[in-house]
């Protein structure tokens, strides 16, 4: 693994200097040659990253991944920074139709720097250059979830204080569902488009053409640093009420220079099919593109049957993935040429040990890099040995600058375990605890907009000294006596479908809604074949009330995302609940959705009849046996 600049070098000879001062003891501590290593070059790397971006952020005028993406544009003006279906765009071409997309907002909308923009886009080029223009205003960009819809989608607005949402004519359904709703709390709707199909509605595509390509004046952003809001991402709200997690503008950087602490080039040519208005998708696979000078091929939505065809098609070198991506791959009929491709290493998280094993085996020898970290958490992991299953390390070196622990965790009662000092109690190699992640001046918590009851619910304090604060990721992990880190399983009211975060809390929120339902209880159940788990409820009907399939089906589908509608329910006599009135959800869990075992009635999510139907047996038989897809 090489080391990436002159300063890495430096901080890993450093290292090496203190490692020969240490006792014989302390160095007996240590793990062997190889595996110190790789600690060491991982430190070199992500300390050399970090130092790097908050020298940057520390000039003045601070320099942004804006002005990073700017030095690209005029020392490769030619060079391709995005490929969309048969479209390419240079850094020189994303540089100006940037800049008249932000002369045309600064004009016809009168945008000022701090005002936040809302951008509801599905994967398309203009999410690319529309994000660079609002930062060449100053406007911090609102991501959001091209699934949510209704009271979810307001909620969101308000939740980053957006009263202006730029929009794709793809979501017009959307759109008109909430427009007399925007208009009436003075919320502005336009289209970026040529033309408008609703009424009222702006199209701003004519204006933005029409604008001079010309750089901003530099006031603009004469006032951005390293702790100004950049963006607001949603994060595991996007069932009823999204969280807007605040993403700065050093947090913003730090985060795209992941692909380069894993080894990305200014000659990689990087393929996503992962939603922009994630993270991930944006951050990591564009942010990293603009960050090192590379290229990213776009895709609107993964096909697994064009996955490497268009890897071929465009001489991909590097992809990104959740773990659900690769098992579709996996899944998909082996072919004579599934070796036959330019992909050396493949970026993301949530991959299984099984499907990490046969991804290799049958596309061949790529260098994987999963990492663990959340939108709004404050310090993650990266797997930089390529150990199967892990999603990193617990390297000595790099705890001394982001603190994390592993601490025991009550699953039943949903909270964390104490001694009788009431402190959090570490657990031991081999156990499984909750990941905890301190907070301080190098790993600051910035929260959620609009919600400071959320935002303090996510930190965990007198942890493992009174008076100290740590993040609470709300995730299990386990580590082993080598100190890898593994990923076992989300907490209380979260799980992960479909390579989304569901919030059970707000899935019973939105079915408690239903004019036959008196109480529900969400919770996800493994599938066979399946990443993640999915969703099912327990229902308790009013009295006098039946179970409406028809009527369900046509509720979840108006109120939810596909990914969170329940796929299964179980209709109980009364929901179970501990002595402090906590909904259980471990035995429902446990039982699943196997009709030899549940003796409650049970009903199925079928989308053919467009209706919740009796799950019978041979439903269950082919869900089981992998043939009925969900």
């Amino acid at each position: 693994m090489a080391l990436p600049s002159a300063l890495a070098a430096a901080v890993a000879g450093l290292l090496l200097l203190l490692l020969l001062l240490l006792s014989p003891a302390a160095r007996a501590r240590l793990p062997p040659p190889p595996l110190l290593w790789h600690d060491l070059v991982a430190f070199a790397r992500t300390a050399g990253s970090s130092l790097r971006c908050r020298r940057r952020l520390s000039r003045r005028p601070a320099v942004t991944l804006l002005d990073v993406f700017r030095q690209h544009a005029r020392s490769r003006p030619r060079r391709p920074l995005l490929r969309f279906q048969e479209e390419i765009y240079t850094f020189e071409d994303v540089e100006r139709i940037s800049n008249r997309a932000a002369w045309a907002l600064s004009r016809r909308l009168a945008l000022r720097p701090g005002r936040t923009v809302a951008v509801f886009l599905p994967n398309e080029p203009a999410y690319l250059w529309t994000w660079l223009a609002l930062a060449k205003l100053g406007c911090p960009m609102a991501c959001l979830n091209c699934n949510v819809r209704g009271r979810a989608l307001r909620h969101a607005l308000e939740a980053a204080q957006a009263t202006l949402v730029l929009a794709s004519p793809e979501l017009r359904e959307a759109v008109e569902e909430v427009l007399p709703d925007l208009r009436r709390d003075g919320v502005r709707v336009f289209y970026l488009s040529s033309a408008s199909p609703t009424p009222g509605v702006e199209a701003l595509l004519p204006a933005i053409e029409a604008a001079p390509d010309e750089p901003l004046p530099a006031w603009h952003r004469a006032g951005v640093t390293a702790d100004s809001k950049a963006m607001f991402i949603y994060t595991s709200g996007t069932t009823g009420l999204p969280k807007a997690a605040v993403i700065t503008e050093l947090r913003l950087m730090m985060v795209a220079s992941l692909g380069r602490i894993c080894g990305l080039r200014p000659d990689d040519v990087v393929y996503t099919t992962l939603p922009l208005y994630h993270s991930a998708g944006l951050l990591v696979g564009l942010g990293g593109c603009l960050e090192v000078g590379a290229t990213c091929v776009l895709r609107s939505k993964f096909s697994a049957s064009q996955f490497w065809a268009d890897c071929r098609r465009y001489n991909v070198t590097v992809i990104q993935y959740v773990g659900e991506l690769m098992r579709y791959l996996c899944n998909t009929p082996k072919r004579a040429d599934d070796r036959e491709h330019g992909v050396r290493m493949a970026v993301g998280n949530g991959m299984r040990a099984e499907v990490w094993k046969e991804f290799l085996r049958r596309f061949g020898p790529v260098a994987i890099w999963e990492f663990y970290g959340a939108t709004e958490g404050n310090a993650g992991f990266i797997n930089y040995t390529g150990k199967v299953g892990a999603v990193g390390r617990a390297n000595r070196f790099l705890k001394l600058f982001a603190p994390f622990e592993l601490i025991r965790y009550d699953v039943e009662e949903d909270e964390v375990v104490r001694d009788e000092r009431g402190l959090c109690i570490p657990v031991k190699p081999g156990e499984t605890g909750l990941l905890v992640v301190k907070i301080t001046k190098n790993t600051p918590f910035h929260g959620y907009a609009g919600d400071s009851q959320k935002t303090e619910k996510k930190i965990l304090r007198d942890v493992l000294a009174k008076g100290d604060a740590f993040f609470n990721s709300g995730d299990l992990l386990t580590m082993d006596h080598e100190k890898f880190i593994y990923f076992q399983d989300r907490v209380g009211d979260t799980f992960r479908w479909k390579g989304e975060n569901v919030a059970t809390t707000e899935v019973e929120a939105t079915l408690g809604l239903v004019s036959f339902i008196q109480e529900v209880n969400v919770y996800g159940v493994a599938v066979p074949g399946c990443e993640g788990r999915c969703g099912m409820a327990a229902v308790c009907l009013k009295d006098g009330a039946t179970f409406d399939g028809d009527k369900l089906y046509a509720f979840t589908r108006e109120t939810l995302p596909a990914y969170a509608a329940p796929r299964f329910i179980r209709i109980q006599d009364a929901l179970e609940i501990t002595g402090t009135f906590k909904q259980c959800k471990s035995n429902l869990v446990k039982e699943g959705f196997d009709p030899a075992v549940v003796r409650d009635r049970l009903f199925f999510r079928d989308d053919s009849q467009k209706s919740y139907v009796p799950l019978a047996a041979a439903t269950f038989a082919a869900i089981r046996d992998m043939k009925l897809s969900l």
